[in-house]
């Protein structure tokens, strides 16, 4: 396995679909390029955001390959950003199968939420890794979001994990609890082996991302990156170089956006405002619905005063 190492500015992009439901492509390669114009370090596809769950195995690895493509177009691949496939399931067989087929469509690396629903125990998530390890020449970020799973991964199985699943490197941390993500961070730093010396902790939220940061982490997976890719990755990188001060400004001029996007399930906020921002369509595929009437207002204010339109 190569060694890659996740950190910055990281979206978790959008999904852009047509009216009628099908992919939109050149919505998809727009969005990208606003993305990699505005200085991101990694693309995520194909996660929560970009409602992986709606997709069929033939749209999704069009997706990951259009993403792929249109970074690639930035010249070799050591200069382009990594792209990150979300691959997760709550069952192993099928995770692995979207790994595989997300390595095949050109992935640099994986996202695997915890397993939902089943709520397996700390040795059945080591095995989880391990057969998704085992089968696929790949690095993989946990990601942890008790809010979807019904279930939080603690420090120290996370931990345990990264130790016997060398190919974990990092893991999303949207539990919510900086006092949790503290303690990954300070498990790993005092008594992880050598080789966990690279593992990194990447904040699932957006508004832990400044905290997250200062307290050790390397970044965030990030939803309002969609809409403000070259603030967020300046607030992110200020803060990766020290300058907390310039970054906490930022952070508060975002931080609207950033409380706005939750407004209702993600990412029906942000598809309205990538809409409004003349991205995408404002398009979903069921159970999601577009965003509420009372709701659509609220969004245009902040997007206007970030000068987003």
């Amino acid at each position: 396995m190569k060694n890659i190492k996740f950190f910055g500015s990281i979206p978790a992009i959008v999904t852009p679909f047509k009216k009628n439901g099908e992919l939109d492509l050149s919505a998809l390669e727009k969005l990208v390029g606003y993305q990699l114009e505005g200085g991101v370090d990694a693309i995520v596809a194909c996660g929560s955001t970009g409602e992986a769950a709606t997709l069929n195995d033939e749209e999704y690895v069009t997706v990951i390959k259009t993403v792929v493509k249109k970074v690639s177009e930035r010249g070799p691949k050591k200069l382009r950003v990594l792209v990150i496939a979300g691959a997760g399931s709550n069952d192993t067989k099928k995770a692995i199968h979207f790994s595989r087929l997300a390595k095949e469509a050109g992935a640099d690396g994986l996202l695997h939420v915890t397993p939902y629903y089943n709520k397996p125990t700390p040795n059945g998530l080591v095995l989880h890794f391990k057969e998704i390890a085992k089968a696929v020449d790949l690095p993989i970020i946990i990601y942890n979001v008790p809010g979807r799973t019904g279930s939080n991964v603690s420090p120290a199985t996370i931990v345990r994990i990264a130790r016997e699943v060398p190919e974990v490197v990092a893991v999303k941390e949207a539990s919510g609890s900086l006092n949790q993500m503290m303690e990954i961070i300070n498990e790993v730093a005092k008594n992880g082996p050598k080789e966990l010396k690279n593992f990194v902790v990447l904040s699932g939220d957006d508004a832990l991302a400044l905290p997250l940061i200062a307290l050790g982490g390397q970044g965030c997976i990030s939803v309002v990156c969609n809409e403000a890719p070259k603030l967020f990755s300046q607030m992110i990188h200020l803060a990766l170089e020290g300058n907390i001060n310039e970054a906490r400004k930022l952070h508060y001029e975002l931080l609207p956006l950033m409380n706005i996007n939750f407004i209702e399930s993600n990412p029906i906020p942000v598809k309205n405002a990538l809409a409004l921002m003349g991205i995408i369509t404002e398009s979903l595929r069921l159970p999601l619905t577009s965003l509420e009437d009372k709701n659509k207002p609220l969004i245009e204010k902040v997007l206007k005063e970030l000068k987003l339109i």
